[in-house]
C-alpha cells in the first residue's frame, strides 16, 4: 500500500453515488462523470480500493492529531501517564492540559475527537462490508477465498476501532452493519459494556479467514497473525491470561517473528516492516501530501536543526528518565524508593555548565529520550535549553521515536517538513513475549517468565548504543569536540541471572513487577503505558507517586490531583457530551461524571 495505492475517501464516494446531473431522461441510467459510482465499486478492483479507505482511518489525518491520536495514542497512553508531559508551552492546546491533569469533563473536545475518529473508522468498515456482500450478489464478485479474507480484514479493523474506543470510554456501543443489526438502527445501539464479546467474535472471524501471508504482498495489510495478536491483547486487557496464552503460543511457535537485531530498528525508517512487526502503519510523504502518523510533526523539536517545523509536544518526564537507571549488575531498580535522583539541566541555559550523569543507564534510554549532551539522531549533540520550546513548562527532554535520522531527511519530501514517512509499529513481537511472560507468572512458571523477559533484555544488550561522547559541558555547538568511538553515556544492561528462585523471580508478585518494569523500559513513549497501568491494577498508586515526585521538578505538576482516580475504580474518560445529546436515551454517561 505504501507509496503506491491512492487512498479513497469513502465519505465523498458515497455522497457521489447520490449526485446525478442531467437534462435528459438518460439520468435514469447514465453514470455521472468523474465520480466513483456503485457499479464501479462493486467489482474486485473497486472493493480493494474501498478496503484501503478503511485502513486510512487508522492514521486519521491532521484534524484530530491530539484528541484522536489513534495509532500512536501519545495523548492518552503517554501524556496522561507517567511517561511524558504534554510539553510545548503552558497555553498551547489548553484542552490537552485538562486531560493531563485528569480534569477533563464531558465537554472537552479532545474526547469528541477520539469518539468521532473511532466511529468514523467503524462506519467505513461497516459500509464496506455491506458493499462487499452486495458485490458478491452482483455480476462481478470476488473469488470466495478473497471475499472471506476481505471480510476478515474489515472485521479485524472494525474490532480495532472499537478497541481504540474502549481504551478511553469504559462502556461503548458496538456498532455493526445494518444487515447484522436487523431492526436495530446503528444510532440506537446502547453502550451497555466494553464490547469485548463482539471484539472477540470479529477477531475470531479474522483468525479463521485471513491468510498467514500479507494480502497482495502489501506490508501494511493485516493477516492471521495480526488477528491472533489483537485477540491476545484483548484478553490481556481483560486480565484473562489463560485465554491469551494459546494465541501467544501459536504466534511464537510459528517461527514467523523474531526480535529485530537492533532495538532502534523499531523506530527507524530504513528498517520498517522488519521481523518484529506484526501490525504497522505505513507512512509516506510527497512534496504536497503525507500519510504520517499522528504525533510526528507536533512532537518534533520546535527549535534547533532538527525542528522541521515541529511544535515541541510530548516531553518525557524526569520520573521516566530515572526509571532507566540500573544497579552495578546492569539490572533495573524495581523499587522506586531505591532509585537515586539523577541530575538534569532543568533551569539551565545552554551556555551554563552541565555535566550529564555518569550513573549506569539502560542503553534504551537514549534511543527514546532526547537530552542534553547526547547526539540527537545525527542532527548534532543536544545543547539543552536552546532546543526546548518552553523548558519551565515541559522540562528538558524530548522524545525521539517520531523523528527521522538526519541522513534520512532526503526520504521525506513533504514541503513543510512537518511530517515524515516514518512508519509506526502498532503491534510488535516484543509485546507477544512480554504478554507470554505474564501468562507464565499466572501459571506459576517463574523461570519461564524470566526467560521471556531475558529475550527482551538480551536484544537490548546486543543492540548498538547511541554513540558519541561529548567532551564539553557548556556552549555546545556543531563544532564541539566529540569522541564518536565512545558510547554517549555510561550504559550497562544484563539479563536476569539464570538461577531458579533468585529475586525478582522468587515469587509471583516480584516477577510481575519485573515484567511490568521491562514493559515500561521497552515501550516507553509508545502506545502502551496508561492502559498497561490500568490493566495491571496499579494506575492510581503509580500516578500519585509520579505526581509527588515530579511536582518539585516541574511547577505545572504542583497541586495536581488525579481526581478521575479518586475512588480507585473509574479510570476512564467521560463520553463526549455532544454524543450524549445526539443519542438521548441511548448512551449512558458514567455515574462518576
Amino acid at each position: 500500500m505504501k507509496k503506491t495505492i491512492k487512498l479513497l475517501s469513502l465519505t465523498l464516494l458515497l455522497g457521489s453515488l447520490l449526485m446525478i446531473y442531467s437534462c435528459s431522461e438518460e439520468f435514469l441510467t447514465k453514470e455521472p462523470p468523474g465520480v466513483a459510482a456503485g457499479s464501479v465499486m462493486k467489482t474486485p478492483e473497486g472493493m480493494e480500493s474501498l478496503v484501503i479507505s478503511v485502513y486510512e482511518r487508522i492514521q486519521n489525518g491532521q484534524q484530530s492529531m491530539f484528541g484522536a491520536a489513534m495509532a500512536s495514542d501519545f495523548t492518552y497512553a503517554g501524556a496522561c501517564s507517567d511517561d511524558c508531559y504534554k510539553g510545548t508551552s503552558a497555553g498551547d492546546q489548553s484542552n490537552f492540559n485538562l486531560l493531563e491533569r485528569y480534569e477533563a469533563l464531558p465537554n472537552n473536545p479532545y474526547l469528541e475527537n477520539r469518539w468521532n475518529a473511532c466511529y468514523d473508522g467503524v462506519a467505513r468498515a461497516n459500509v464496506t462490508l455491506e458493499f462487499l456482500w452486495e458485490t458478491q450478489e452482483g455480476a462481478s464478485p470476488l473469488t470466495d477465498d478473497r471475499a472471506k479474507s476481505m471480510e476478515g480484514e474489515l472485521k479485524l479493523l472494525r474490532a480495532w476501532f472499537h478497541m481504540q474506543a474502549n481504551k478511553i470510554f469504559e462502556k461503548i456501543p458496538y456498532v455493526k452493519t445494518s444487515v447484522e443489526l436487523g431492526d436495530l438502527a446503528p444510532e440506537d445501539v446502547p453502550n451497555t459494556d466494553a464490547g469485548w464479546s463482539e471484539i472477540e467474535a470479529d477477531l475470531q472471524y479474522a483468525i479463521d479467514n485471513l491468510p498467514e501471508t500479507k494480502i497482495n504482498g502489501e506490508a501494511g495489510r493485516v493477516d492471521k497473525w495480526t488477528a491472533l495478536a489483537l485477540k491476545a491483547q484483548a484478553f490481556m486487557y481483560q486480565n484473562k491470561p489463560g485465554e491469551a496464552k494459546p494465541l501467544l503460543d501459536q504466534i511464537i511457535s510459528s517461527g514467523r517473528f523474531s526480535l529485530a537485531p537492533e532495538f532502534y530498528y523499531n523506530f527507524d525508517m530504513e528498517n520498517e516492516n522488519n521481523s518484529e512487526s506484526i501490525f504497522e502503519l505505513q507512512c509516506s510523504t510527497s512534496a504536497t501530501a503525507h500519510s504520517a502518523v499522528n504525533g510526528s510533526g507536533c512532537n518534533f523539536h520546535q527549535l534547533g536543526p532538527s525542528s522541521c517545523g515541529g511544535w515541541g509536544f510530548y516531553q518525557p518526564s524526569q520520573w521516566l528518565f530515572e526509571a532507566y537507571q540500573v544497579d552495578d549488575d546492569g539490572l533495573p531498580i524495581l523499587n522506586v524508593e531505591d532509585r537515586v535522583t539523577i541530575e538534569n539541566d532543568m533551569g539551565l541555559d545552554s551556555e551554563d555548565y552541565f555535566e550529564p550523569t555518569e550513573h549506569p543507564l539502560d542503553p534504551r534510554v537514549d534511543w527514546l529520550i532526547a537530552r542534553r549532551g547526547v547526539d540527537f539522531l545525527g542532527w548534532g549533540i543536544h545543547p539543552g535549553n536552546d532546543w526546548i520550546r518552553e523548558q519551565p513548562n515541559g522540562g528538558p527532554y524530548m522524545t525521539k521515536i517520531f523523528m527521522h535520522k538526519r541522513h534520512q531527511q532526503v526520504l521525506n519530501l513533504n514541503g513543510s517538513g512537518f511530517y515524515n514517512g516514518n512508519n509506526f509499529r502498532i503491534l510488535r513481537y516484543a509485546s507477544v513475549l512480554l504478554w507470554r511472560a505474564e501468562c507464565a507468572v499466572a501459571d506459576g512458571q517463574l523461570d519461564l517468565a524470566r526467560d521471556y523477559v531475558n529475550m527482551i533484555r538480551e536484544r537490548a544488550k546486543n543492540s548498538t548504543p547511541v554513540m558519541g561522547r561529548c567532551l564539553v559541558y557548556q556552549n555546545i555547538t556543531s563544532d564541539s569536540p566529540v569522541d564518536w568511538d565512545q558510547p554517549a553515556a555510561n550504559y550497562l544492561i544484563e539479563p536476569y541471572p539464570d538461577v531458579s528462585g533468585l529475586y525478582p523471580f522468587d515469587n509471583a508478585a516480584n516477577a510481575m513487577k519485573a515484567i511490568q518494569e521491562e514493559t515500561r523500559l521497552e515501550f516507553a513513549t509508545q502506545n502502551h503505558r496508561f492502559f498497561d497501568l490500568r490493566r495491571w491494577g496499579i494506575l492510581e498508586p503509580v500516578l500519585n507517586a509520579y505526581i509527588l515526585h515530579d511536582q518539585s521538578f516541574r511547577s505545572f505538576m504542583g497541586g495536581k490531583t488525579p481526581a478521575v482516580f479518586r475512588d480507585g475504580e473509574d479510570t476512564y474518560w467521560p463520553l463526549p457530551q455532544s454524543q450524549i445529546d445526539l443519542q438521548k436515551g441511548v448512551l449512558t454517561q458514567s455515574s462518576y461524571y
